[in-house]
């Protein structure tokens, strides 16, 4: 079960690289953080760790929901550009993709022999890091790289949560709270690029 929704998590994120409207970055920004939560509420169940699935369940709320409202509301204030087009050429992107995988799964190999873990999960989340600075490289405007930003965050939360199996409650609290306060600095740049 754990593969099916890391399999969706992955697929979002190839979506994502190929989509050209602000709207549908969102709504698969909220896709993959709703895929995170499962797997985190997943893993969680099988290591019995109720912190985890705590964890899962403030990232369906916050990644999944209230954090993919706030960029609907700002984008719709602030009446951004709904059309974004990316600056890399899709052919190179298609080119790339499929390399940083097969680099990332052959980078995963050794890392999860020696930490025990199923080495997909590992590349994976390691090649969706890699796919989320793509996402950010390839836009000049705002809400396309916060949306990357958020993205990748998401890949670290899956790698500590899937390699490590667990992060301390701690640590996950702490990075919720970098989440709030990212979207407060998203609300000053979409206001900024609002001005401009």
């Amino acid at each position: 079960m754990i593969d099916f929704f890391i399999g969706l998590f992955m697929a979002s994120f190839l979506i994502v690289l190929f989509s050209g409207r602000l709207y549908r970055l969102i709504f698969w920004y909220a896709f993959n953080s709703l895929a995170l939560g499962v797997i985190t509420i997943l893993v969680g169940v099988e290591h019995i760790d109720n912190a985890l699935v705590i964890s899962g369940g403030l990232t369906l709320i916050l990644k999944a929901g209230v954090i993919p409202f706030v960029l609907k509301n700002i984008s719709q204030r602030f009446n951004l550009i709904r059309e974004i087009n990316p600056t890399v050429p899709i052919h190179y992107s298609i080119i790339l993709i499929p390399a940083i995988i097969i680099f990332t799964l052959y980078l995963a190999e050794p890392m999860s022999s020696m930490i025990g873990v199923n080495s997909n999960y590992i590349a994976i989340s390691i090649s969706s890091f890699f796919l989320a600075l793509i996402l950010m490289i390839e836009h000049k405007s705002v809400a396309p790289k916060i949306i990357a930003f958020l993205m990748m965050e998401n890949a670290l939360f899956l790698l500590g949560t899937t390699a490590t199996k667990g992060m301390p409650m701690f640590v996950e609290l702490g990075i919720f709270f970098d989440v709030m306060m990212a979207i407060v600095i998203i609300n000053l740049l979409f206001k900024e690029e609002h001005v401009k």
